[in-house]
């Protein structure tokens, strides 16, 4: 079993990468964890899409 990860501040951008990785590597998928964090600096909004995808 393999892993990957992928950590974006847009959701998009998490999104393109994840469509990248499987039409570059077509793998086994096993399974796909996503997270979303937000966190307050200043007065402003930092957001963290990430995803761990489990494959062969």
């Amino acid at each position: 079993m393999k892993i990957k990860i992928f950590d974006e501040s847009h959701e998009k951008d998490l999104e393109e990468d994840i469509s990248k990785f499987i039409e570059e590597k077509n793998p086994d998928i096993i399974d796909i964890k996503f997270s979303v964090s937000c966190s307050l600096y200043a007065e402003e909004q930092i957001y963290c899409f990430s995803a761990l995808i489990m494959y062969k």
